[in-house]
């Protein structure tokens, strides 16, 4: 007898779709920011990580890719991956790309030209010039091409380990799971004094 579904097994829809709208208009990348700070809110107020267990999109889309359709290798991810030097400094890594995003959103803001790129694994620019953002201010279109490139980097990352290892061997790593998971160990720290 199978499972019964429910309604967050279904949540990889909103992480699939939410990829596919930032192509046609960069602005939908702002939706994204509900996979930030959702997790954070129910690790804070909770104190534990029933988002990453249950509600993230982008695991359960790792896990249909690589279950389903076939398309992991479905090896144990390597124990540096899992260790915690890699997983703080990938997380340290991560939040100084996020930090150099918002500091180019906060030029923008003051003036400076709207690049209107997408970065890829925070090397390659991919031109996104077909969109148009006339209509907000320059800024918030700065926003969301730093914050799509953060969320379609950290998709690649996760499809290259999904393929290598096991579907969710992103979750191992992932820089919102090990934030997360620091949240709840002070916190369960703090409620054990």
């Amino acid at each position: 007898m199978s499972k019964q579904k429910r309604w967050y097994d279904y949540l990889w829809i909103f992480s699939a779709i939410y990829l596919c709208l930032g192509f046609f208009n960069i602005l939908f990348a702002w939706l994204g920011l509900i996979c930030f700070i959702t997790p954070l809110l129910i690790a804070i107020l909770r104190g534990n990580k029933a988002y990453c267990n249950k509600y993230c999109g982008r695991g359960q889309l790792f896990e249909i890719l690589g279950n389903r359709l076939g398309l992991s290798r479905k090896n144990a991810p390597p124990k540096f991956l899992r260790s915690n030097w890699f997983r703080y400094g990938f997380l340290t890594f991560f939040m100084a790309m996020f930090c150099i995003m918002l500091y180019s959103t906060y030029l923008v803001f003051a003036g400076a030209t709207l690049k209107e790129a997408v970065t890829l694994l925070w090397v390659f620019k991919l031109p996104w010039n077909w969109v148009n953002t006339s209509f907000v201010h320059p800024g918030i279109a700065q926003f969301a091409f730093g914050f799509y490139s953060v969320m379609l980097t950290s998709t690649v990352l996760g499809l290259i380990t999904m393929v290598l290892f096991r579907p969710r061997s992103w979750c191992v790593y992932c820089p919102m799971g090990t934030m997360t998971q620091a949240i709840c160990k002070i916190k369960h720290r703090k409620t054990n004094y």
